[in-house]
């Protein structure tokens, strides 16, 4: 199997790089590399050794994040389950869980890897849950219904917490996969559940999945040491 998708992954590369013009490539390859290094210097990539004020350079800092730029060979957004395959793969570092991203927002997670590709299973898929927040402070579930890939909801937000069209809905950054505060989408309606206390909240992504050609794998430093803490409580 893993020989077989290595030979499906080359292929696709193959006519992925025919139908891209080279200087594009390139030109989008730079982009990504200055995008990490940005990302990089970002609160969100670092965790506090001590509290006070400090400048992200400063010893009092830990880098928890680090990000691999990719490119999507092939994807779907039609399915009960969608996949993308990245040109990037067990060679580069990149394991199975590791979040995934673009410049528009989050997209889904490593699903399964050869060498030098990996399945991606996006956040349209009917058993994916991802921890998110709010701009307004609320923090729910984020779910696929199968229907728009343009649209997902919100499941476990109270009704008596107040939620508005147009907030933000960003990651919340349990589960070590993804930093706190990767842009989602946004809050396009909301609705009362007849006979449940909870929002029925409809979120517009913020990623396009009919034309997202690259993304970025999230590699947390730390991911062991999150996992043992959470084991140990079990």
């Amino acid at each position: 199997m893993s020989t077989a998708g290595d030979v499906s992954g080359k292929i696709m590369e193959i006519r992925h790089s025919v139908t891209k013009h080279f200087n594009l490539d390139k030109a989008n390859l730079k982009l990504q590399e200055e995008n990490i290094e940005l990302r990089r210097q970002l609160p969100v990539s670092f965790i506090p050794l001590q509290s006070g004020m400090v400048k992200i350079n400063d010893t009092l800092y830990r880098q928890q994040f680090e990000y691999l730029p990719a490119t999507v060979l092939n994807s779907t957004y039609d399915k009960r389950n969608n996949f993308l395959t990245i040109n990037t793969g067990a060679f580069q570092g990149v394991e199975e869980g590791m979040g995934v991203f673009n410049g528009e927002g989050a997209v889904g997670y490593i699903f399964k890897t050869s060498e030098h590709f990996s399945l991606v299973k996006t956040i349209l898929s009917d058993n994916v849950n991802l921890d998110v927040f709010l701009s307004s402070g609320a923090f729910g579930l984020l779910k696929w219904d199968g229907k728009s890939s343009s649209e997902v909801y919100i499941t476990g937000i109270a009704n008596d917490i107040e939620v508005r069209v147009g907030d933000v809905v960003k990651t919340r950054g349990t589960g070590g996969i993804f930093p706190r505060g990767i842009v989602v989408g946004h809050v396009s309606e909301i609705n009362t559940v007849e006979g449940d206390p909870l929002w029925e909240i409809h979120v517009k992504l913020a990623v396009d999945f009919r034309s997202i050609s690259d993304a970025y794998v999230i590699k947390n430093l730390l991911k062991e040491e999150f996992d043992n803490l959470q084991i140990s409580r079990e």
